[in-house]
């Protein structure tokens, strides 16, 4: 709790001597401790469930098609719903993190998970199943911007891009959950409805994240900014151990900048136009996400069809050897980001997300050449584990990780949670059209042909990063920020 005698400290703050440094250089150079490592934990916990629901969709949908009877058509949208719901959650609620706080929307969403996890597990039929895919996924998507602004505003300038990136590793851990899950269930229950089970499971995780997330105190910077000083300096208190004060530039906000997205688009009050920051984190993650949740979400049907199915195989066997296929090559995807843990600040962002975008490319090629070559997979499964592996580890070394961090840093405080939930949201949109799409350009196009297209769709992605490429390894938030602090005014804080 804070004083009541906080109000007098927070009027000493705003004249301070100048012994004690600022909330926001505090944070920035802060020792890296167990409380920075409780609330990493806390707040990146969500995107695990990402994962993991990203996983299990691409178990369960063969066994949704068999017991609905569904089309191509419709297990795309029962595919794509989440994800549709996520563009939502991401880019038009996550400016809420921005006007009503980070620690606010913790507490709403996994609650809104959960609730439409038992809606997908009970689902009567197929468009019932399509619409609770989609609110499960608003609250999926907000949780990304919320979370990735949380962390980027209290964690030490040394460690921010190494942690950023560890705390969407965590959905690696939710992909090999979702496939742990999915294979016991379906060896457990081996039948066509099994499915429900392995949608219902995302329900035990959820309710633990949030009984731990009670503990979550809100971001300093944004208390800060809005006015709450006593609070923000007990909190940056308790992360830095040292006295702070809130100086003039941790409480201002740009004078005449427009709220939420629309804010995204403004060119004066920021050196190097906003819409370049939008542009650059934007428009590769859009593209990264056609090819991998494309080719993601697909994985076990792509397995089974390019190089595991037998010719006497059951429905179920099929996706069992699917299922352990994929796991297996998920281990590329934990490796991967162990190399970006390893390497973001040493390398930076912007090298990493080129090398991992040209080599996505390179394991799409090798692909698509297995699935040319006479025999296709099926003779080749030495070309096909090599392209997934490559593609795997490439994609969450370099870009996968990347353009989760890159918006949580370029974009200022007082528009984090837009710019990260913009960039998010369009991502999200891309996975869309690449779920919807994949199954119907499948059967249309052919294994080879889709597959090089998507190679070209990551060396597009490789050329938009080098062309509006910001590095933010090793500088502090505001200096990243780009604010023409004349052009700023202070909040008046509250009496």
């Amino acid at each position: 709790m804070v004083s009541v005698t906080a109000p007098s400290l927070t009027i000493m703050s705003t004249t301070n001597d100048a012994k004690t440094p600022s909330i926001g250089k505090a944070l920035d150079s802060a020792r890296f401790t167990g409380l920075h490592r409780r609330f990493w934990f806390l707040a990146g916990l969500g995107i695990m469930l990402d994962g993991f629901d990203f996983f299990i969709i691409g178990v369960a949908n063969p066994l949704i098609k068999e017991d609905f009877g569904a089309t191509a058509w419709q297990t795309g949208l029962v595919s794509s719903a989440a994800i549709v719901g996520a563009i939502f959650g991401a880019m038009f609620l996550g400016p809420l993190g921005d006007k009503i706080g980070r620690r606010k929307i913790f507490k709403y969403d996994l609650i809104m998970f959960v609730v439409f996890s038992v809606a997908c597990m009970v689902a009567p039929d197929l468009w019932t199943l399509i619409a609770s895919r989609f609110f499960l996924g608003v609250a999926i998507g907000l949780d990304y911007p919320i979370a990735a602004s949380y962390l980027a505003e209290i964690l030490p300038k040394a460690n921010r891009g190494r942690m950023l990136v560890s705390a969407f590793a965590l959905q690696a851990v939710g992909m090999l959950l979702g496939a742990l899950v999915g294979v016991v269930i379906l060896l457990i229950l081996p039948e066509v409805d099994s499915w429900r089970w392995m949608l219902g499971f995302g329900i035990v995780p959820a309710l633990i994240i949030i009984w731990l997330r009670r503990s979550v105190p809100e971001s300093p910077r944004w208390l800060a900014q809005n006015g709450q000083e006593a609070e923000a300096i007990e909190v940056t208190e308790r992360l830095t151990g040292e006295k702070v004060h809130v100086s003039d530039k941790d409480r201002e906000k740009a004078e005449e900048s427009s709220e939420g997205l629309q804010a995204l688009f403004q060119p004066r009050l920021f050196k190097g136009d906003l819409r370049r920051r939008t542009i650059f984190t934007s428009v590769p993650w859009f593209l990264m996400d056609v090819a991998t949740y494309g080719v993601g979400i697909f994985t076990p049907t792509l397995l089974a069809a390019l190089a595991l199915a037998g010719p006497n195989s059951t429905f179920i066997a099929d996706d069992i050897a699917a299922t352990e296929g994929t796991a297996l090559l998920d281990i590329f995807l934990v490796l991967g980001f162990v190399a970006a843990i390893f390497t973001v600040e040493k390398l930076g962002r912007v090298k990493l997300q080129i090398l991992g975008f040209s080599l996505m490319g390179v394991g799409l090629l090798i692909l698509g050449i297995a699935a040319a070559l006479p025999g296709g997979g099926d003779d080749h499964l030495a070309l096909v584990f090599l392209g997934f592996a490559i593609f795997n580890f490439f994609m969450n070394m370099g870009p996968n990780a990347t353009t989760y961090a890159l918006p949580a840093e370029v974009f200022p405080s007082e528009v984090r949670a837009a710019g990260h939930g913009f960039a998010a949201g369009l991502a999200k949109l891309g996975a869309a059209l690449g779920v919807f799409f994949f199954p119907i350009l499948l059967d249309a196009w052919g294994q080879a042909a889709l597959l090089f297209a998507l190679a070209g769709v990551t060396i597009l992605a490789l050329i938009i990063t080098w062309a509006f490429r910001i590095e933010t390894m090793g500088k502090s938030l505001d200096e990243i920020s780009g604010r023409k602090f004349g052009a700023l005014k202070a909040r008046p804080t509250p009496p």
